[in-house]
């Protein structure tokens, strides 16, 4: 059985339909490689690009994208509603079939050096290639984004695992890593309110927020293990979102996501209007959602794969924003 892995590289450029076309092209210029999801976001001026294979086929094509989209995208002039630090913000290898996460480790180390001595971009290791756990967190790292980057590289704690130990102007730097499947999913509520977005993040996050009382500061945890969020709010759609990435789906999976967020949106008089899935999802945690949501409605007795999808569909309101498509958006089926 071939050893298969998926990448799912960010681009920090959403607008441009011939830079994000260039990018794909270079992907696509790899035999054995399968293309499998492109999501430009223009508010959020990023691209999430899925595309999967074998190893070595898979990282020559994301070196191919990555140094692509250091030729065509300015970070000097790069605006957008999404964190970024880099042309290729983060460039993630996933296990997908017959290879372990450790296996992985090794091409994601041999992708970041290569750009960051071929390219000369300054690399960080993130997830389970990095050993060093103060710096393994994507929002750790990328804290300070473009802008602040040129400071925070010159750090002691801060000099990147492969590369030059300078802020390239254009390019930016670049985060690179293996980690567990990801879902990247946003949730849609009936206010333009910025502020109760980033408040319901910061209660169901993880990391939950800082108060400051009569003894000091101090942190007080989400709901939601496994989940890092933010609140935004994008004018395409004229309201703001709960942005969020559901880090171990086996512990904290969707339907949990959506129910939570919606109770808390509650809390602060406003409601969940839909949701928004970023690049792909597995079959199964489409297929548990649906069997959830069914079994809140006193459905309980066996139904078919379409019909638990379709169910999910509806119950997390993935249709809102755009027609949600199974066929394209569930990796299984895009990988036949």
């Amino acid at each position: 059985m071939n050893q298969i892995i998926e990448c799912v590289p960010n681009f920090s450029e959403g607008v441009d339909h011939d830079i994000i076309q260039s990018i794909t092209a270079a992907i696509g210029s790899v035999a054995d490689v399968q293309l499998l999801n492109v999501d430009p976001g223009r508010d959020a001026n990023r691209t999430v690009v899925t595309f999967a294979g074998e190893p070595e086929a898979v990282i020559e094509a994301a070196f191919l994208a990555i140094k692509t989209a250091g030729e065509l995208i300015d970070m000097r002039t790069q605006k957008g509603t999404h964190p970024r630090m880099g042309a290729t913000d983060v460039c993630p290898l996933i296990p997908v079939s017959n290879i372990t996460l450790d296996e992985v480790v090794v091409y994601a180390d041999r992708l970041a050096k290569r750009v960051g001595e071929e390219l000369q971009i300054p690399v960080y290791l993130y997830e389970d290639s990095q050993p060093d756990k103060k710096r393994s967190n994507l929002a750790a790292i990328r804290a300070g984004e473009y802008e602040g980057f040129f400071k925070k590289i010159a750090l002691p704690g801060w000099k990147p695992d492969y590369g030059p130990a300078e802020m390239d102007a254009q390019r930016g730097a670049a985060v690179i890593g293996a980690r567990d499947f990801l879902i990247a999913y946003n949730i849609n509520l009936n206010t333009a309110s910025t502020h109760i977005a980033n408040e319901i993040a910061q209660d169901v996050r993880e990391t939950g927020k800082i108060i400051v009382d009569e003894s000091g500061k101090k942190r007080i945890p989400g709901t939601l293990k496994y989940v890092k969020a933010i609140g935004w709010y994008i004018d395409e759609y004229q309201k703001a979102q709960v942005s969020m990435n559901l880090t171990n789906i086996s512990a904290t999976p969707i339907h949990v996501v959506f129910d939570e967020v919606c109770a808390k949106a509650a809390d602060y008089g406003v409601s969940v209007t839909g949701s928004e899935l970023i690049g792909m999802i597995p079959l199964k945690a489409m297929t548990d959602a649906g069997r959830y949501f069914l079994q809140k409605q006193g459905i309980t007795y066996v139904v078919n794969e379409t019909k638990l999808i379709d169910a999910a569909i509806q119950a997390m309101g993935l249709n809102e924003l755009a027609h949600f498509e199974p066929q394209k958006r569930i990796i299984e089926y895009q990988l036949g």
